[in-house]
């Protein structure tokens, strides 16, 4: 099953060498979700041959503007090119009258159905489910109410081992049974563990999402033993004192991370403007934690 993630947008506040603020496009088993929406994500999606009306999920993290203002023009868009499906939006308080004053004033009506949910940031709690997925927000430490996502798996059944069951001979109607754990039992009394029967799924794979905040122990229980941690890296280690005073991580304090909490994997970004060349952060994390990659615009990273 595909589980990958698209960098959209990866500048911190300002669009500046063709790089535009934060946006990540999720895709897992062909569902598509969107996280963060800065100035631009539309344009970039059309860049890189997203259809919006595909998005059913938007997750936004916090109110400053380079997380969210590109969302008021996508959600306007979808409706100029006829969307009927309904879109669920999830983010802070305060999201849902931005946007209702903002098509109040428009004098908009959409042409389908939008629900806006409202997320916490005091608490770990899960915000959206389905058969493929589960969603869950944890509280971050930046200047306004800001969370971090955390895309966990299900896991799948296993497979049938098809070699296994020809041998024995069990007819068609009994498999899907066998890969929900039921034994299987011949005529002649003969009885087939499933466990014998089936193939052993991949493990259920995980996907941390921290955008701005500076460095604390709070937020880290939530983020343990992910496969990919994204994690904000605006400064280098130098620029320690510029991190804390704007509530935001050094390229070295999300390597740390990403090696306290067991991440497979770390991919760092939202990064200052003052950096046009970013081979100084990634050398920065890389050095403390190897499998670090920049998040790079139009580049997908498989989970």
């Amino acid at each position: 099953m595909k589980f990958d993630v698209l960098i959209l947008g990866s500048s911190s506040a300002t669009p500046i060498y063709g790089r535009h603020p934060t946006a990540q496009l999720i895709n897992v088993n062909e569902q598509l979700y969107l996280v963060d929406c800065g100035e631009g994500t539309q344009v970039q999606l059309i860049k890189y041959g997203v259809k919006s009306n595909r998005i059913k999920h938007i997750f936004i993290s916090h109110l400053h503007g380079d997380h969210y203002l590109g969302l008021i023009g996508l959600v306007s868009s979808m409706h100029l090119v006829g969307r009927k499906d309904e879109l669920h939006i999830y983010g802070p308080p305060g999201l849902k009258e931005i946007i209702d004053l903002h098509f109040l004033h428009s004098q908009t009506e959409l042409r389908y159905p939008l629900h806006i949910h409202t997320t916490q940031d005091e608490a770990e709690g899960v915000v959206f489910e389905n058969e493929n997925l589960q969603v869950s927000t944890f509280p971050l430490d930046h200047r306004i109410a800001c969370t971090g996502f955390r895309f966990d798996e299900k896991k799948r059944l296993p497979s049938i081992d098809r070699e296994k069951v020809a041998a024995v001979g069990i007819p068609a109607a009994y498999l899907s049974s066998i890969k929900r754990g039921k034994d299987y039992t011949a005529p002649d009394g003969t009885v087939y563990r499933w466990q014998d029967l089936t193939i052993a799924p991949p493990s259920p794979r995980s996907y941390a999402y921290c955008s701005d905040t500076v460095r604390n122990s709070a937020y880290l229980p939530s983020i343990q033993q992910v496969d990919l941690l994204y994690h904000e890296a605006t400064f280098l280690h130098e620029m320690l004192d510029r991190a804390i005073a704007t509530y935001h991580t050094t390229a070295l304090q999300a390597a740390e991370i990403a090696k306290e909490v067991g991440a497979k994997r770390l991919l760092i970004g939202h990064y200052s403007a003052r950096y046009k060349d970013l081979k100084p952060l990634l050398s920065e994390s890389k050095s403390v934690f190897e499998d670090t990659r920049l998040a790079l615009e139009g580049n997908w990273y498989p989970i």
